[in-house]
């Protein structure tokens, strides 16, 4: 499982959260903030390709996102893989477990993953006394099911390479707002495995249709992963708008 870095200490105060400082966040009344610093016990650090929670295992906490990427997917008994969708800086984790009783789906992180860890007894809490953040739980609920919605139109409707425009462009378009091409970090950490295990391809197919937007200059694989080069070349191709949303929630 994970690797943990001092759960029990709050190494990241909740009011100096780097989180807050981006523009893509909204913003905490003095109440609320105090109510989350107060929920959070402490934070994990998880090594790159690390599982960060189990398909039907139980768990005492949830958990946000404070840095770096991982992917949710389901796995058949013979091996074959769907990754469902991408976790970054902001996303809940072991929601659906602290709500259902087990966790639905895994979590593997694609690079070192830092949580910030909350004990899901006092989930309601949250609920009885901030009706505010029990709206905000929501949304991000209904905004994970929103992003579903759109993977599985990808994966039902549109060809190989409109599957793999739509998913490097929503995968660049997120990153950004989220500030996380800074310095050397340009690239989004996957391997064509994981594209081809998003778009339900097999890994040839994956290559084939890759090597089509790269020799259009849309994008080019480097060691770290895929740069995107041309992301509304991509929102053409894939004939998708890209992502709306203004300011949004997080814990």
């Amino acid at each position: 499982m994970a690797s943990q870095t001092s759960k029990n200490s709050k190494r990241t105060p909740c009011d100096h959260c780097p989180l807050r400082q981006l523009a893509v966040f909204r913003d905490f009344t003095a109440e609320e903030l105090a109510f989350v610093s107060d929920f959070k016990t402490g934070e994990l650090a998880v090594d790159s390709g690390a599982t960060i929670v189990l398909e039907g295992t139980h768990s005492a906490h949830l958990f946000t996102v404070l840095s770096g990427w991982g992917f949710r997917y389901k796995m058949l008994d013979d091996g074959r893989r769907q990754i469902l969708n991408y976790v970054m800086p902001g996303d809940i984790v072991g929601l659906q477990g602290s709500l259902m009783g087990e966790m639905q789906h895994s979590i593997e992180a694609l690079s070192p993953v830092t949580l910030c860890v909350f004990e899901r007894d006092r989930l309601n809490q949250l609920y009885t006394r901030h009706p505010d953040l029990a709206y905000d739980l929501t949304w991000i609920a209904a905004r994970e099911e929103r992003m579903l919605d759109e993977h599985l139109l990808s994966i039902g409707r549109r060809s190989a390479l409109e599957r793999a425009a739509y998913l490097l462009a929503f995968l660049y378009q997120r990153a950004k707002v989220l500030d996380l091409f800074r310095g050397n970090r340009v690239a989004i950490p996957i391997r064509q495995q994981h594209v081809a295990d998003t778009l339900g391809l097999s890994v040839v197919h994956t290559n084939k249709t890759l090597k089509k937007l790269a020799d259009r200059g849309l994008i080019r694989w480097v060691d770290g992963g895929c740069n995107v080069r041309n992301v509304d070349g991509l929102l053409a191709i894939a004939e998708w708008r890209g992502i709306t949303e203004h300011k949004r929630p997080f814990i």
